[in-house]
């Protein structure tokens, strides 16, 4: 089974009381590398790996060192959030700027190559409900 990785910029966040006591230049405002709605789909084929290469340049690189890891997880086929996300192939994040913040949501994308796999993804239950809810 193939796996891809949906990011999607769910909103940012700006907090000027933060900015204008503790920032260089006071008034930077939001985040200028990011919009809500942005999209970016990553893959890792031996033709195109987004991975590797902070998407050529389309990703503000402290936040992919932020989303990696989760990202890294989603093109594995790996769980991104067992018992915490209400579907488990689903993650919501954010990146380390703490005057302003960008909130992303990190999807693992399920491409089944055989009909067995297909028929196998079928029958999964993906979804985490507050009864399986991980509180530490």
């Amino acid at each position: 089974m193939q796996h891809e990785c949906k990011i999607t910029v769910l909103e940012t966040k700006v907090f000027p009381e933060l900015q204008e006591q503790y920032l260089a230049n006071p008034k930077s405002g939001s985040c200028p590398c990011f919009k809500a709605g942005d999209t970016f789909t990553l893959k890792r084929t031996p033709e195109q790996d987004d991975f590797y290469h902070l998407m050529n340049g389309k990703f503000c690189g402290e936040a992919w060192d932020a989303v990696s890891r989760y990202v890294y997880t989603a093109l594995q086929g790996g769980s991104i959030m067992h018992k915490w996300t209400n579907d488990e192939r689903m993650m919501i994040t954010c990146c380390n700027d703490g005057t302003r913040p960008v909130i992303f949501k990190i999807e693992r994308i399920d491409i089944p190559e055989t009909p067995e796999e297909e028929e196998w993804l079928a029958k999964q239950n993906f979804h985490n409900g507050a009864e399986d809810a991980y509180t530490g």
